[in-house]
């Protein structure tokens, strides 16, 4: 007599992860972005109230793409004993060296999400946790070693130097989605020279310079 087995009761696992994953697989299987939650539900074989229980929407889903990306990066960072004594440019380039790995490992679905899909105000919607959570980790680098002078103007210096960064990040990774070089190599170069550029934009010195002429013809002009 042929034995009866049970029917496998064990479901798979549905977290946010998971369906980063399977978001990720669906684009590139498809080469398109799924045109709403139902489909993309039902392919990837779970119930919208599960995709619900983690995203309000796809948008949100693509967000939460980029903001995994600076988590992995970051928690890579945190379990190196050593690393928060390091100085802040090697905090920096280890910020973009650990991002980039991550980049490379996901290289398909980038050039999908911001080469080959002309949706650019998408794109950059897709961006704004990712943003938020990378200048705040460059206002914390110039927090870190505020000088007296500099606590007095960085309410105004912060906000600004920390844009500036972000733009220069950006500017990295649209070099880096062209770079044909061989190990993305020459992406590398360009990391250590954006680093040094935006470190010396860390050290407000100039800015603070710049504040207290300002403050000085300012007197002049009133007396």
């Amino acid at each position: 007599m042929e034995k009866i087995t049970k029917p496998s009761s064990k479901k798979k696992l549905v977290d946010d992860t998971f369906i980063v994953s399977m978001y990720m697989d669906y684009v590139l299987n498809s080469n398109e972005e799924p045109k709403n939650v139902f489909i993309f539900c039902k392919e990837c074989k779970i119930t919208e109230s599960e995709f619900y229980t983690f995203f309000s929407s796809l948008d949100a889903l693509r967000q939460e793409i980029w903001l995994k990306f600076f988590e992995n990066a970051l928690a890579t960072l945190e379990q190196d004993t050593s690393y928060e004594n390091y100085p802040n440019k090697n905090k920096l380039l280890a910020l973009y060296f650990t991002l980039f790995e991550l980049f490379e490992l996901n290289r398909s679905y980038i050039l999908f999400s911001l080469k080959e899909n002309k949706e650019v105000l998408k794109n950059l919607k897709s961006f704004k946790s990712f943003r938020s959570c990378f200048k705040s980790f460059i206002t914390n680098l110039l927090e870190s070693g505020n000088s007296e002078i500099r606590q007095k103007v960085s309410t105004i210096t912060n906000p600004v130097l920390s844009e500036g960064a972000w733009i220069q990040f950006l500017l990295v990774l649209k070099y880096w989605l062209d770079d044909s070089s061989k190990g993305f190599e020459k992406t590398d170069i360009l990391i250590e020279k954006s680093v040094n550029t935006v470190v010396d934009l860390l050290d407000t010195k100039p800015l603070e310079s710049l504040f207290d002429l300002g403050k000085f013809l300012w007197k002049e002009k009133m007396e």
